[in-house]
């Protein structure tokens, strides 16, 4: 049996975002990301044999983008804490015309544990943080301000103008230090 090569997985997992993002999260069909990757329906279930792997890839593949996002963030500001690179991350992340992981409503209907790793992320990365800081109490002031901006983005509930936004980014920012 051949292993599938990673181009023609990364080019799925691609287009499931996009056909989420695009179509909304209810309309993700395993037909409709094949046509939009550019492979056979056989050729997607051969890298994800069911909708609920599509699904667990495209969670996966979020958070490792993320995570890399954050990671060279934090290596080109050098002085910079990890805290200030993730507030920056998150805000920029937060100013895309339309929420950048839409698509995970499609991966939590069809299976509420996908929330697992979601989980598992945020507390590893608290974690991290709070290992980086002697001050809990203005990382749970950032890391919480920055959830809630991602979560209101996320849902389409941003009730901040632009410049609320770029006030709380900028006020946040001088907290992390």
């Amino acid at each position: 049996m051949k292993v599938p090569r990673a181009n023609s997985r990364e080019k799925i997992l691609a287009a499931a975002a996009d056909v989420a993002r695009e179509a909304g999260p209810g309309s993700l069909s395993l037909e409709a990301v094949a046509s939009r990757a550019g492979v056979s329906k056989g050729g997607l279930l051969y890298n994800f044999p069911t909708k609920a792997k599509l699904m667990q890839g495209l969670v996966e593949s979020y958070l490792s983008d993320f995570q890399k996002a954050l990671e060279a963030r934090a290596t080109e500001a050098g002085h910079e804490s990890v805290l200030s690179a993730y507030i920056k991350l998150s805000a920029d992340d937060c100013e895309r015309p339309k929420p950048s992981a839409s698509w995970m409503f499609s991966a939590i209907a069809e299976d509420p544990d996908f929330l697992t790793p979601i989980k598992a992320f945020k507390r590893q990365l608290f974690e991290r943080l709070k290992g980086e800081t002697d001050d809990l109490g203005s990382l749970l002031v950032c890391f919480l301000a920055i959830e809630g901006m991602r979560s209101m983005n996320l849902f389409d509930s941003d009730v901040l103008s632009e410049d609320e936004r770029k006030l709380l980014v900028s006020s946040l920012l001088k907290i992390a230090g």
